[in-house]
């Protein structure tokens, strides 16, 4: 097989699996090393080994690509993915409202998200990476979100749309972490609280119930912020008053995101199956922070299929034009 496919593939693969991201990066940087490269210059063996980004690793899968053989290192990430989750929503998601690039804690560049949501056959994806409160995730500043917008506006066409966005971090007093100005400028407005998850119940509910009541609002992230698996341990869920939460973002057309990471699975079942009977819209979101991970809808829309969510009620298998009447609304301020 063609070796530098091998390597994206791997790249992405181990992505999906939420692996160790030097990894991933490992692979795409040798794939970036090899671009270009004739078959002559592949099977130099000795100058390849010398080429900066090509390690042992990678190196024996160029190597068992160009015999012909499917790379072990591919094949056992193959296995280990396994069969995709049969589902009948997920063909019906159109595309993905929560996915983040380098430009704050994604892995990648924003043309490699862009590609990777192509190739799933996406018609749009959001682009929101986070505000400036959450620095450990190098969130935008008012000047970095207003340069990238001049970015994301280019890369768009051939039935795709990369729509502008943010995930912007819920402030403690539930106001938006962002100026409300740029905010308007945005296609599509993620909001998630990041920090002080632990508050008690009352104050937690009014934070989120004046968050979701903003004009800005689309989206409701992970709305419990817990981890349920995965490197970083596992996190309790914040605790709130649901019913006015959901009640509140069912006034204001505010989805709930099903955030589709397997170490968040946000909402739990009960939550969501309360926010359905309140009258919710929904989002099936990726969550990702690697082209691998935009993938991940798949658990996503299997968690909704199971617990009864119709496809009319989630807001990501609508067509773009009328996603845009619904992000556009009259709200009150």
């Amino acid at each position: 097989m063609d070796p530098h496919d091998a390597l994206t593939e791997i790249a992405t693969l181990l992505e999906r699996e939420r692996s160790s991201r030097y990894k991933s990066k490992a692979f795409r940087a040798a794939a970036d090393a090899i671009a270009g490269l004739s078959e002559a210059e592949l099977r130099d063996f000795a100058a390849l080994r010398r080429r900066k980004g090509i390690g042992d690793s990678t190196f024996a899968v160029i190597q068992q690509a160009l015999s012909g053989e499917v790379p072990a290192y591919l094949a056992d990430l193959r296995e280990r993915a396994g069969v995709q989750r049969a589902s009948t929503l997920r063909p019906k998601l159109r595309g993905d409202l929560h996915s983040h690039s380098d430009w704050s804690d994604g892995l990648t560049s924003i043309d490699l998200m862009v590609a990777a949501a192509r190739a799933l056959g996406h018609e749009y994806l959001a682009l929101t990476d986070h505000s400036p409160r959450l620095r450990v995730a190098n969130g935008l500043s008012p000047d970095r979100l207003r340069t990238q917008l001049e970015v994301v506006a280019g890369m768009s066409g051939d039935g795709f749309t990369l729509l502008s966005g943010i995930e912007v971090d819920i402030l403690e007093d539930g106001a938006l972490d962002q100026e409300p100005e740029l905010l308007d400028e945005l296609d599509v407005v993620v909001a998630s609280a990041h920090s002080k998850l632990r508050m008690e119940r009352g104050p937690m509910t009014r934070r989120l119930v004046a968050a979701v009541s903003s004009p800005h609002v689309d989206v409701l992230g992970h709305v419990t912020g817990r981890l349920v698996e995965g490197s970083r341990g596992t996190r309790p869920p914040s605790t709130f008053d649901a019913k006015a939460v959901f009640e509140a973002c069912a006034a204001h057309g505010v989805a709930v995101e099903i955030n589709s990471r397997p170490e968040r699975q946000d909402p739990p079942d009960d939550l969501m199956t309360l926010a359905l009977e309140l009258g919710c819209l929904f989002a099936i979101d990726s969550d990702a922070h690697a082209p691998g991970q935009l993938s991940l809808l798949d658990y996503g829309a299997e968690r909704a299929e199971r617990l009864g969510v119709p496809a009319e009620r989630i807001v990501t298998t609508w067509p773009l034009e009328r996603l845009r009447a619904w992000t556009g609304r009259e709200r009150d301020a």
